[in-house]
């Protein structure tokens, strides 16, 4: 399922970040803040527990986080979007996986991975700023699931009814967050409106 976070901060931001005259610098700082909102929604049920801490007037009961976070992004793009999590959870461990896209079978295949062993038993969550065709996500997803993990969720920033349907036929169990999911995929696999290349843009590689 596909959750949209709707929030007037997040779509003035998404505003700024889809316009073509949108420098790299900002771009990033936009893919951090976007990141940042959209995952403090995500985490917003995430397991707690119940500590007592002193105050300087008297004792408080209060909750912490109960379980290891790792963030996964898919490289390279994934890589704009740890910072907005990392701000958010300091204490979160990072895996990377990094996927390109075989010519002849057109099928992702991983060609680096490193995951903390604490996926298995925390939560995951997979970043991409564009879920596009979805391939690449839902290879993410296997993969983490064949090393253990059974607790996953996926951050974007911009989606598709192509990319949404692949990844939830494919792992019905994961839920995907999103700042807007958008009309459709172009002959060429970019989501439309979409962002451009976001990885292009967030580093400054573009043409």
């Amino acid at each position: 399922m596909a959750v949209l976070i709707d929030h007037p901060c997040v779509q003035h931001k998404l505003a700024v970040i889809r316009n073509v005259d949108t420098g790299h610098k900002r771009f990033r700082e936009l893919a951090k803040e976007i990141t940042k909102f959209i995952c403090y929604e995500a985490l917003k049920n995430i397991k707690t527990k119940i500590v007592t801490v002193q105050t300087p007037v008297a004792e408080a009961t209060c909750r912490k986080i109960d379980t290891n976070i790792v963030v996964v992004p898919i490289l390279r793009a994934g890589i704009g979007m740890l910072e907005g999590i990392l701000e958010l959870v300091p204490t979160a461990r990072v895996g990377f996986i990094g996927l390109y896209r075989d010519e002849k079978t057109k099928l992702p295949v991983s060609y680096y991975e490193r995951y903390p062993p604490q996926i298995r038993g925390g939560t995951c969550i997979v970043i991409d700023p564009m879920l596009a065709t979805g391939g690449s996500t839902a290879a993410a997803i296997d993969r983490l699931k064949d090393e253990g993990a059974d607790d996953i969720i996926v951050i974007c920033i911009v989606t598709c009814p192509e990319g949404i349907e692949l990844v939830e036929k494919a792992h019905p169990d994961v839920l995907i967050y999103a700042a807007a999911i958008d009309e459709k995929l172009n002959d060429k696999k970019y989501i439309v409106p979409g962002l451009g290349d976001a990885g292009d843009r967030l580093f400054g590689t573009s043409h």
